[in-house]
């Protein structure tokens, strides 16, 4: 028998209604990560949490000095559009609203979380001069996180994942789950994406499927485990 672990993926107040970076609907999926938590507590599956942990001067924030390849003068300063794409130590970078500064309210975990239930968390996006979709790594898979450590100690084989971004966090999480060797379950309902362009999270979901993921919604993991999750 696998052994599981849930990790909930950036449910982060920057994330939510009136954070910094916020996701539509991402306030809906609490409810969700509350559900799942309480189905795994009888069953002794630990829970993790990942955070977006940035300093404040972080290289994706769109508020940091960009200079266009084309603009030969470093004595202005040129504030970049959110969400516009620009590039962070030779890697493309979606450059994003200042959000999850280490220390402030918008890193906080959502406060309708139950996070006396969580067993470790894992922060990812320190160092400045990278980003950090994935749990597991940064960007460039140049530093791992204290995830997959974690995980291997405590002998887990098998992921359920959900939280935001569905188009960015999620999906680099699980693609580097997959290619760690570990089954992973998607609770879909459980995740809302960026959608900068409209279909990004329908893409992401393919892209996870297609990887080796198995998709749930939450009412279909309780089907297949075979007893309602409590609320």
């Amino acid at each position: 028998m696998t052994n599981r672990a849930l990790l909930l993926v950036d449910l982060q107040n920057d994330f939510c209604a009136g954070g910094a970076l916020a996701v539509a609907e991402g306030d809906s999926t609490i409810d969700i990560a509350n559900a799942l938590i309480d189905w795994c507590q009888p069953r002794q599956i630990p829970v993790l949490a990942s955070q977006d942990w940035h300093p404040a001067q972080h290289g994706s924030f769109a508020s940091q000095d960009w200079h266009p390849a084309q603009h030969g003068s470093f004595a202005s300063q040129h504030q970049a559009e959110p969400y516009s794409q620009g590039k962070l130590d030779g890697l493309p970078q979606t450059l994003w609203p200042d959000h999850c500064v280490q220390h402030t309210d918008g890193a906080a975990l959502h406060p309708l979380l139950n996070q006396h239930a969580i067993d470790a968390c894992i922060y990812k996006g320190e160092n400045p001069l990278i980003d950090s979709y994935s749990a597991f790594f940064d960007n460039e898979h140049r530093q791992k996180t204290t995830l997959d450590t974690w995980l291997r100690e405590h002998d887990v084989t098998e992921l359920i994942v959900m939280g935001l971004a569905t188009d960015y966090c999620v999906k680099f999480t699980v693609l580097d789950a997959l290619e760690l060797g570990y089954a992973v379950n998607v609770i879909t309902d459980g995740c809302r994406g960026v959608n900068i362009h409209p279909q990004d999270s329908a893409h992401a979901f393919m892209e996870m499927a297609s990887a080796g993921a198995t998709l749930y919604t939450l009412a279909d993991w309780e089907e297949t485990q075979g007893q309602a999750v409590a609320r």
